[in-house]
């Protein structure tokens, strides 16, 4: 009991702290709130409101029926201009597509021949030309069988020209059925906040005890390292839990308007289990740095790779069998794994147990070697 009132009233300390700094307040905050819907609409998914223009020097029924396939919102309405006007216009920045269709061209595909297209793309665009000439050929060639099975066979069997298919894909999404990839964005976005502020500031915060000379007044008390560690733990992981689940419900959910499949408590349950796995962590950087500028160091050369290994950014098993193997020993793996699960495919508590068992075990070792590590750092400070 006397070690729970000691690791309960350091924690408190601890929380004063934090509390009492309103720039690490509002860092925090604007972490897990505006960081995490610039993470979530960054990135464009789709193209969006592109200008496009079309020369048609064919003016046939396919060529004016794919021109009306570009449409908002994805296109604005196009415009029909000459062929000399194509670069002028591009390079005065009026136009992001052009498409130039030749002569005779619908008589060329009736014929089974194959015209070519002209697309002029403004590169400078960079995402919305690469999205976006994706986009374009995909609509032509749509509108192409199309055209083809509804003038030359009156049906959709394609029995007559083989143009149009006989089977259909037809995909159906259980989560996210539209593919929005602010979704996806978003919960990878606060994972990885979470797992970056949880052991910065956990490490910061043994690193500002040095620095401050107060680890010494710390060592003349009654306390054992163990005491120490544990409060700066729970303090520091009770701030990020609390922003956690605000960002979650606020931001996530409310602002973004991304639901979350499974169960809300089990979420927030194996959150806790990994705040305790990377705070331990962020000790055992902590301890290891002598100052904030050594400790700055470590977590970009452990921190990050972490977060872009762990899953979130690209699939574990889309990396190399030597990086597979490593990521095993990452409590973060485990972590974006059980996430994914719960958030996209409402994966209950029989499915993710055994990751939240490999979180809680690896952060009981990362736990282990930072109190081996405190002690050792203390004694030679004493």
């Amino acid at each position: 009991m006397t070690s729970l009132r000691h690791i309960f009233w350091l924690g408190t300390k601890e929380l004063r702290a934090v509390l009492s700094d309103a720039a690490m307040v509002g860092l925090i905050l604007f972490t897990f709130t505006g960081m995490v819907y610039m993470q979530a609409s960054s990135m464009p998914e789709n193209v969006n409101n592109a200008s496009i223009a079309i020369v048609d020097e064919d003016n046939s029924a396919l060529t004016r029926q794919i021109a009306n396939a570009f449409y908002p919102p994805y296109f604005q309405t196009p415009d029909h201009i000459g062929a000399g006007e194509v670069i002028p216009a591009m390079d005065a920045g009026r136009y992001l597509f052009a498409l130039t269709f030749p002569p005779h061209f619908e008589a060329q595909i009736r014929r089974g021949h194959r015209p070519e297209i002209l697309i002029d793309i403004d590169a400078t665009a960079v995402m919305q030309a690469g999205l976006g000439d994706g986009y374009i050929q995909t609509i032509i060639a749509a509108e192409i069988t199309r055209f083809l099975t509804g003038t030359d066979t009156g049906t959709d069997t394609g029995t007559e020209t083989g143009t149009a298919p006989t089977v259909t894909n037809e995909i159906r999404r259980a989560y996210n059925p539209n593919g929005e990839m602010s979704w996806f964005n978003a919960i990878t976005g606060i994972l990885d906040f979470l797992n970056l502020v949880i052991i910065m500031l956990t490490g910061a915060a043994l690193v500002r005890e040095r620095e401050h000379g107060t680890i010494e007044h710390l060592m003349v008390m009654p306390l054992r390292a163990a005491e120490i560690v544990l409060a700066k733990v729970w303090a520091n992981g009770v701030i990020i839990l609390a922003a956690f689940g605000i960002s979650m419900t606020f931001v996530v959910e409310g602002w973004l308007a991304v639901p979350v499949a499974g169960s809300r408590g089990l979420l927030l349950f194996g959150a806790m289990l990994y705040i305790f796995a990377a705070s331990s962590i962020g000790i055992l950087l902590g301890t290891i740095a002598r100052t904030m500028s050594q400790f700055a160091l470590l977590v970009l050369l452990v921190v990050m790779p972490m977060m872009l290994l762990s899953g979130g950014t690209s699939p574990v098993e889309s990396q190399p069998e030597m990086l597979r193997f490593f990521t095993n020993l990452l409590p973060s793996r485990h972590y974006i794994s059980f996430a994914q699960a719960v958030v996209f495919r409402g994966a209950g508590i029989d499915i993710v147990w055994p990751d939240f068992l490999r979180i809680l075990g690896l952060g009981t070792l990362f736990l282990l070697a930072s109190l081996a590590a405190f002690r050792k750092s203390l004694s030679a400070a004493g």
